[in-house]
């Protein structure tokens, strides 16, 4: 006789579901038979109904106290360029993900999983990498039982769809290192958003301590 399938018994928070791979770690929350709830924080609604999803108009600099979660996942981020300065951009990629890991933690989250980028470290002379290490090293200051950090290399997928502008230089470098994919070591060549929502999804839900993950093991 056929037992049952077990309740879906998981809640999900993310930041950053209007992005590249947040869209992508959405769709594969909402397809996940074993979460019962997705909790998204946006700032403007990512264009997407489900029946368990919950949507969070919210302002990061002042966040309200959060629903119970499980596990969090962090993919806000944006560029220097598009932010306007390199305060605004720390706003964003430093200050309102660790606002998140703060409160989801306070709501109960153990596990939490970053979208961070190569090259991330807080000793780096360049203000891009520099900031990243710095949410890194935060969020890992943070004692979440699990800590999934992935570290993508040139980022892969349709900007376009998503209502985001494309950048010019990005799909250049994108054509390039297609053509040279064959020379180029795996942690270095681009890596397509879905590979890296996958890696996250797979680990944190069983992570333990931090954890790592480079663009070639995304890819393995």
């Amino acid at each position: 006789m056929d037992r049952p399938a077990p309740a879906p018994d998981r809640s999900a928070l993310l930041a950053g579901a209007t992005g590249l791979v947040g869209r992508a770690i959405l769709e594969g929350l909402l397809a996940d038979a074993s979460v019962a709830a997705v909790h998204v924080l946006a700032r403007r609604a990512p264009g997407v109904s489900h029946p368990k999803l919950h949507l969070h108009l919210v302002d990061f600099a002042a966040l309200p106290a959060l629903p119970p979660v499980d596990e969090v996942y962090l993919a806000l981020g944006t560029t220097i360029k598009v932010a306007g300065s390199q305060a605004a951009f720390r706003a964003v990629d430093h200050d309102a993900n660790l606002a998140v890991a703060r409160a989801a933690l306070a709501a109960g989250a153990k596990r939490l999983g970053l979208v961070s980028a190569m090259g991330a470290d807080t000793r780096s002379s360049l203000f891009y990498s520099r900031v990243k290490g710095e949410l890194e090293q935060d969020l890992d200051a943070l004692g979440y039982e699990g800590l999934v950090i992935a570290r993508p290399s040139m980022l892969a997928g349709d900007r376009g769809a998503l209502g985001q502008p494309e950048r010019g230089g990005e799909q250049l470098a994108l054509r390039v290192t297609r053509l040279l994919r064959p020379l180029i070591p795996a942690n270095y060549r681009s890596v397509q958003a879905s590979d890296v929502a996958r890696a996250l999804l797979r680990r944190v839900p069983v992570a333990r301590g931090k954890e790592i993950v480079l663009s070639g093991a995304m890819q393995a």
